[in-house]
C-alpha cells in the first residue's frame, strides 16, 4: 500500500444519477443504497474519467494510502462484468421471453379495454439481448415509478412498443449502460423513447441511453418524457414523439 491519486466520492453531493459509473472503464464505482461508492480501490485508476460527467461536482481526486490499482483484477473484473447474462439473473420460470403482439381484443371482457402489454419480462435486467421481441421494436424504456405518476400510462405510452423499465439510481448503471450497448447492436431497434421522472437522479436514465447509443455505432430515433412529480408531462423533449400507433 501506496500513497497515490485516488477517486473521493462526497456522498452528500452525490444525487445517485450513474453517471460516473457509465464514465468508469474499469467498473469501479457502483451506485450501493442510493449513492455512487468505490467498490474496491484496485480497481481505481486514479486518472479520474468518472469526474466529468458529474452533474453536482460530488467526485474529485486525492492522495493517500490505498491499495495499488492492479490491471489484471481489473480486467478480469470487467470481464465478469460485462458476461452478466440476463438469462442467467435468477431462475425464475417468468423469466422466460413473450411476444403478446398477437393477443385480440376479443381475449377480454367486452367492458375492458385490455392492456396494452407486449411483452414479457419487461424489467431491463432480466430481459435477454436477443429477445425476438426487440427485432424491429419501437422500444420504451420507462423508469420504475413513470407508471406509477402518469395516468392512463398504458394506452399513453405502451401502446405499440415493447417496454423495458429500469431504475437508474437504484439499479447497476454500467450492466445496464453495457446490456443496452448489446441490444442496440444486435436488434434492428426502430426507435427508442425513455419515459422518466423529473428529479435529478432518474437523469441518469437519458445519460445510459445516449452513452449506449453512442457506443452501440447505431443511429436509432430517440425521444425523452418528463413526467413531473404529480404525474404532469413536462417535456417531450426536443425530437419529434413517436405517432400513436393503432392498437394491435
Amino acid at each position: 500500500m501506496a500513497v497515490r491519486n485516488i477517486i473521493k466520492i462526497d456522498e452528500d453531493k452525490c444525487n445517485g444519477c450513474g453517471q460516473c459509473v457509465v464514465d468508469c472503464a474499469e467498473a469501479a464505482i457502483r451506485i450501493v443504497d442510493g449513492k455512487a461508492k468505490l467498490i474496491k480501490e484496485l480497481y481505481c485508476d486514479g486518472l479520474g474519467a468518472c469526474m466529468g460527467g458529474c452533474p453536482t461536482g460530488a467526485l474529485s481526486i486525492e492522495q493517500r494510502e490505498a491499495d495499488d490499482f492492479d490491471e489484471e483484477a481489473t480486467n478480469r473484473h470487467v470481464d465478469e462484468t460485462k458476461k452478466k447474462e440476463s438469462g442467467e439473473v435468477c431462475g425464475c420460470p417468468v423469466t422466460g421471453t413473450v411476444d403478446f403482439t398477437e393477443k385480440k381484443e376479443s381475449d377480454y371482457g367486452a367492458a375492458d379495454s385490455g392492456p396494452e402489454l407486449a411483452n414479457w419480462p419487461i424489467q431491463l435486467k432480466l430481459a435477454a439481448v436477443n429477445a425476438p421481441f426487440l427485432n424491429n421494436a419501437d422500444l420504451l424504456l420507462a423508469a420504475d415509478c413513470a407508471a406509477f405518476s402518469t395516468v392512463n400510462f398504458q394506452s399513453r405510452f405502451i401502446r405499440g412498443r415493447k417496454l423495458l423499465i429500469a431504475c437508474p439510481k437504484l439499479d447497476d448503471a454500467q450492466y445496464y449502460h453495457d446490456k443496452l450497448t448489446d441490444i442496440f447492436r444486435e436488434n434492428s431497434i426502430r426507435s427508442i423513447t425513455v419515459v422518466r421522472m423529473e428529479v435529478p437522479c432518474c437523469g441518469g436514465l437519458r445519460h445510459i441511453v445516449t452513452q449506449a447509443l453512442e457506443a452501440s455505432g447505431k443511429d436509432i430515433h430517440f425521444n425523452e418524457v418528463i413526467i413531473g412529480i404529480k404525474g404532469d408531462i413536462l417535456s417531450k423533449g426536443k425530437t419529434p414523439v413517436i405517432p400513436r400507433f393503432q392498437k394491435v
